[in-house]
């Protein structure tokens, strides 16, 4: 998709556009109109004065969700000179606006193909959009940052709904590398002998019962001073999760592949701020394996050893994305972080406490967790804060290791937060701020949202966001 800026107003718009009006009226309505001869697309915003920021992202998306069940290519739209629209996604500045405007555009326009025969008369998609709004620098600014952060976003997507059996850990691996293709970003990747010879006991535990082998993958981007510490992000990267002897339900199998959403995130997340030039470094640390069933498939009642050097006694193979992300967690101290975020499609628990509308958030840092929070808002990569409190580590208290990673006790209550203190028992050695980010509400775009069925591509434009403001 391309975003262009025209001299004229949107009633002179050149021939070939669909013209785009908002009127007040029932929210969601969409009606096509002709007037002396010119096709418009009409859309309800409601009453204007109940407008919101997520109102208007979402009918930025219903617009070219619409125009694409069309058929039509190119659109016309007055957007900033609608005052009622562009008051509130401009609500940080002109700039962030635009911005905000174009990744929810390209956002819209995304399927996942990979898998279809094109039809004889090509794919539906919106090529351009002409907006007829006073182009000034900080507009064209916004829009051109925008289209790239759409497409990472996206990139993400295709990334997270390739399945399993197309997909493999060393698959993830060549990803990772072929997502940074030509930008400033080196890539190392350890094999299962390397995890094993580093003392990662626990990401290896995890992919032993499949004959697609683990992997360990360190994404470096160096975009700031050598003396400035990185910004570390861990990503969870099941690249299908059977839920191993702990098998899952048929009902809750399906989908399983998205369990790398994490790691397609990080990985994601890095190649954009190459992409960006941002001026700060930012390490992506990547832990895969597929959790199978297989002859050597880690047992409920196994003890494992974590590179941290600390047991933990298996008690569910399905409570998993925790073992990796710990391994990852302890590694992310070597690099002397300045801060560590790790993302997981962590727990149904998530799930079932926040619905699909945001991802949980866990930390023991005010600090962080106020800028995070500050900034899923400004992003759309929505967070709610979950407790983290001494009270819950009394859960994953083993009789037979140092710690066993899911309470056999606590059931299904708090799930959430269980996880996340299992990885606090790691991260609390780093020495710098951590935060944990369970997307598992976000795993998938949810019904309302104007995005194809598939892969949400969570929380990237948060990230990104984060990695421009953090102090490093």
């Amino acid at each position: 998709m391309k975003i262009t800026f025209a001299k004229t107003d949107i009633g002179s718009a050149p021939k070939g556009y669909l013209r785009v009006r908002f009127t007040e009226g029932q929210r969601g309505t969409k009606r096509f109109v002709r007037e002396q001869g010119v096709e418009w697309l009409e859309l309800g915003i409601g009453k204007a004065k109940d407008l919101t920021n997520r109102k208007v992202v979402t009918l930025i998306r219903c617009m070219v969700q619409t125009a694409k069940q069309e058929g039509a290519r190119k659109l016309a739209v007055a957007f900033k000179t609608t005052p009622e629209l562009w008051e509130h996604l401009s609500f940080v500045s002109e700039e962030r606006g635009a911005q905000s405007f174009a990744e929810n555009a390209v956002m819209a326009d995304f399927e996942f193909r990979t898998f279809k025969t094109a039809p004889k008369e090509g794919w539906k998609n919106v090529e351009e959009i002409l907006m007829c709004d006073p182009a000034t620098p900080a507009m064209r600014a916004g829009i051109k940052k925008g289209l790239i952060v759409g497409e990472a976003v996206n990139a993400t997507r295709e990334l997270s709904n390739t399945p399993g059996g197309s997909m493999t850990p060393k698959g993830l691996a060549e990803a990772a590398k072929a997502a940074v293709t030509g930008l400033p970003v080196t890539v190392t990747t350890l094999d299962r002998a390397g995890l094993k010879k580093l003392g990662m006991g626990l990401l290896a535990g995890v992919g032993a019962g499949s004959s697609d082998e683990p992997t360990f993958t360190v994404m470096t981007y160096s975009g700031g001073k050598p003396s400035q510490k990185p910004i570390v992000l861990a990503g969870k990267g099941i690249t299908f999760d059977s839920g191993g002897l702990n098998i899952k339900p048929s009902n809750s199998i399906y989908e399983m592949h998205l369990d790398m959403s994490g790691a397609a995130s990080v990985i994601h997340t890095v190649a954009l701020a190459a992409k960006l030039g941002l001026k700060k470094n930012v390490i992506a640390l990547v832990p895969a394996a597929e959790n199978m069933l297989g002859n050597d498939a880690t047992r409920p009642g196994d003890i494992l050893t974590s590179l941290s050097g600390k047991t933990v006694e298996v008690t569910d193979t399905d409570a998993e994305g925790r073992l990796v992300l710990a391994d990852a967690i302890t590694y992310a101290k070597r690099l002397k972080p300045s801060v560590v975020i790790d993302v997981a499609t962590l727990t149904g628990a998530a799930m079932v406490a926040l619905g699909f509308h945001a991802s949980g958030l866990m930390t023991r840092d005010d600090e962080l967790a106020d800028e995070l929070l500050t900034l899923s808002e400004t992003s759309g990569d929505y967070l709610w804060r979950l407790p983290l409190w001494d009270e819950y580590e009394s859960v994953i208290k083993s009789d037979f290791a140092d710690m066993q990673n899911h309470s056999i006790a606590g059931g299904k209550y708090g799930g959430a937060t269980n996880g996340a203190i299992f990885l606090w028992q790691f991260a609390k050695d780093l020495g710098c701020p951590w935060a944990h980010i369970d997307i598992a509400p976000r795993m998938t775009a949810s019904r309302g949202e104007e995005l194809a069925k598939g892969a949400a591509g969570a929380p990237v434009r948060l990230l990104i966001a984060f990695i421009e403001s953090w102090r490093a």
